[in-house]
């Protein structure tokens, strides 16, 4: 059977959806979760716009998907997905992107589905920052050779607006990258997680991530020393041209007794 994870937005209206939801399924909250039995299937909703269906076929994921979209906040232009198989077994098992789990219980496959989705958000944060890294990887190199940045006041303004927006959008989530509250009321179940949560290197793809949010926090910090630079550059070359102007003057009146 078929387990896939996906990440479609920053967010969505939970409140909303479950209002939506509960008129054609059969639904319930675990905490924040939308729980959803779809037929033969079932679908976990998370709060921060991942999904994850277990035994659905890829059609019936687009459908939801094409559902979900109305309440969505800021959607990401490439949505992010993650494609396991799973059986049943007797211990909880994970091997070359098979999932073995030890019941049919709905809260063994929410324990997964959070390792799950917390792994496509991640990966919805990577390509942000990877997108951005990308846009602005030749900055350091040209103020290196150069000395300055061949950019205007405005054009650097909006770069650190992205790159302010993309720090705010991953330092907002930055609880979902540790273990969900869910676990403090369901501690046997935290192992489940752990184990999921290990195999999809979880931990060192978010040290990773805090590593690139450093990198694009001294690059925020070029940025703003570069418009810092350019105001007092141009506050210098006002001056001067002032002094220049009262020494002018100056020589007109006392000098050539003009004025």
């Amino acid at each position: 059977m078929d387990c896939i994870a996906y990440c479609t937005a920053t967010s969505i209206d939970t409140f909303k959806l479950f209002e939506n939801l509960k008129k054609k399924y059969s639904i319930r909250r675990y905490r924040e979760v939308i729980y959803a039995n779809i037929g033969e299937g079932e679908v976990f909703f998370f709060p921060y716009a991942a999904m994850v269906c277990w035994n659905l076929d890829k059609p019936s994921c687009r459908e939801l998907l094409n559902e979900l979209k109305a309440f969505e906040y800021q959607p990401i232009e490439d949505i992010c997905d993650d494609e396991f198989t799973y059986e049943y077994g007797y211990t909880l098992e994970v091997d070359d992107d098979n999932i073995t789990l030890p019941d049919h219980g709905v809260l063994t496959k929410l324990a997964c589905s959070h390792a799950l989705a917390q792994s496509v958000k991640i990966d919805s944060f990577e390509q942000t920052i990877q997108k951005t890294i990308t846009i602005t990887k030749e900055l350091p190199e040209v103020l290196a050779s150069r000395g300055r940045i061949n950019l205007n006041g405005k054009e650097i303004r909006r770069m650190m607006g992205r790159l302010f927006i993309d720090r705010h959008s991953i330092n907002l989530h930055q609880e979902l990258l540790d273990t969900p509250e869910f676990f403090w009321e369901h501690a046997d179940l935290e192992p489940t997680y752990s184990l999921l949560a290990h195999y999809l290197d979880r931990e060192r793809r978010v040290n990773v991530l805090n590593q690139r949010l450093t990198v694009l926090k001294e690059l925020f910090d070029m940025l703003n020393n570069e418009i810092n630079h350019k105001h007092s550059a141009r506050l210098e070359w006002t001056i001067i041209f002032l002094i220049l102007i009262e020494v002018v003057i100056v020589l007109w009146r006392d000098v050539f007794n003009i004025l």
